[in-house]
Order: C-alpha cells, then sequence, then structure tokens
C-alpha cells in the first residue's frame, strides 16, 4: 500500500494536494476507492480515496494508529564522510534499519575534503533518499541529514545523548555486547576510510563517548554502520 509523509495531514480535513496528489494521479494511476496510508507525527492513518480532480486527492480515513515500524529507541548515526556515493547507500539503508539522524562528519582522514557549504548542495538529494527509504520501510518519520559537522561539533551533540559510542578498530574499547541496551536515546560514530586519528578518539572520549570493539575483522565504512545499527536494534529489542 503507498504511504505519504504529510505532518500537516488533519483527521478532520482528510486530503492531500500538490506533489502528493499528482504523484497518487499521474505516477501511481490510483482511482477512487483504492487504499493509502498517510503518516502525519508519527501516526499511520489507513485511507482510502473519496474523490480526485487535478491537484487534490480526497480521503476517508479507515483507521489510525501509531506507526509500528518505528524504534522505541531514537539512534543518531554521526557518520564521517566517506568517499564517492558511499553516504547515499549509508544513508538510504540506515534509514531502513532505524535512524533517527544521520549526521555527516568531517574528519582528519577523510578523502573526501567537502566543505560546509559544498554539503549544503548535496543535502537536497541526500534528504529526498532518506524519504525515499523511509517510505519504502514504513518508517513513522523521515529522518533528518544533518549539515556538516567537524568532530568537536559531533561531540558536544554526542554528550547531550543518553548512550553514545564511536566505533574504533584499535584495542582497549570495550565490546559491543557491553553497551547498555536500556537507553532511550543514543549516537554512534563511523570512521570514514581512513578510521580515526588517535587525538579524535581523545576529543569524543572527554564528551564521554565510549569506543567500541566490533572485533578483529576490519568492515568497510560502509558496512560497519550497518552492521553496528542492526546490533544495536537487536539488543534493544527493535528487531526480533
Amino acid at each position: 500500500m503507498p504511504k505519504f509523509f504529510e505532518d500537516s495531514f488533519s483527521p478532520d480535513a482528510p486530503y492531500l494536494n500538490g506533489e502528493h496528489a499528482r504523484h497518487i494521479g499521474y505516477a501511481l494511476r490510483m482511482r477512487v476507492g483504492e487504499k493509502l496510508t498517510v503518516c502525519a507525527c508519527g501516526i499511520d492513518y489507513a485511507c482510502e480515496i473519496d474523490e480526485m480532480t487535478a491537484d487534490t486527492v480526497y480521503l476517508r480515513i479507515l483507521s489510525s494508529e501509531p506507526c509500528c515500524a518505528e524504534p522505541s529507541v531514537k539512534v543518531t548515526l554521526f557518520q564521517a564522510l566517506p568517499k564517492a556515493d558511499k553516504l547515499e547507500l549509508i544513508i538510504r539503508k540506515s534509514v531502513e534499519l532505524g535512524a533517527t539522524e544521520i549526521v555527516p562528519v568531517l574528519t582528519k582522514r577523510c578523502i573526501s575534503r567537502m566543505t560546509p557549504a559544498e554539503f549544503e548542495k548535496k543535502r537536497v538529494r541526500l534528504q529526498k533518499i532518506a524519504k525515499e527509504a523511509a517510505q519504502q520501510s514504513g518508517r513513522g518519520i523521515i529522518p533528518e541529514i544533518a549539515p556538516l559537522h567537524t568532530v568537536a561539533q559531533a561531540a558536544n551533540r554526542m554528550k547531550t545523548l543518553d548512550c553514545s559510542i564511536v566505533l574504533y578498530e584499535a584495542e582497549g574499547g570495550i565490546s559491543f555486547g557491553d553497551v547498555p541496551h536500556d537507553r532511550s536515546s543514543y549516537g554512534m560514530m563511523v570512521g570514514a576510510e581512513g578510521g580515526f586519528e588517535p587525538d579524535e578518539i581523545e576529543v569524543l572520549a572527554s564528551h564521554g563517548v565510549q569506543a567500541v570493539w566490533l572485533g578483529r575483522r576490519i568492515l568497510r565504512c560502509e558496512t560497519a554502520p550497518l552492521a553496528a545499527l542492526s546490533i544495536l536494534m537487536f539488543r534493544t529489542g527493535n528487531m526480533n
């Protein structure tokens, strides 16, 4: 069943217009009597098309309930900028897995040296990818793609979350099994192709971010966040 996100949707006057209406009528070729879902502020409204005009689709609400696909925890992924189009893959898959927000971070070892202004030009497309992934996976929200952060800016944000970790390949970190699984909000920092400089780990540690070791195999920068998100979602009861 097609799903549309519209936070301004009102159950008292249920309709969709503009881009949504054009997509329903022209791209999907839906007709009166067919069903779709509208998600507004985390609530899923199961609807039936009641009437259609050129720019408005009027709906009849059949039922409503909180979106059951939303995780019980909020996870912010702080992802160091990878090269090429790997960030698009990471965003798409992390949204499917349940990330609440993706925060790109420019670290010292990033091969991609994009400026904040250059990144802003890409952010519209990245946000669109997040929206498509949220629709495809039945999410109750569209996760936000944040502006480009420095490590210091990311560390300041991470210290406000209940539990924040950084994936670090060096010995000395705790295992993922020791990460608390009873918190409400998590921050997870993942490096780019070159990992992190030791002084960056020190900055994160000074803000309460715990280094976590994923094992002896070195995972690619596009594999590590997806593996870690899967583990965290499983341990918090969101993948069973």
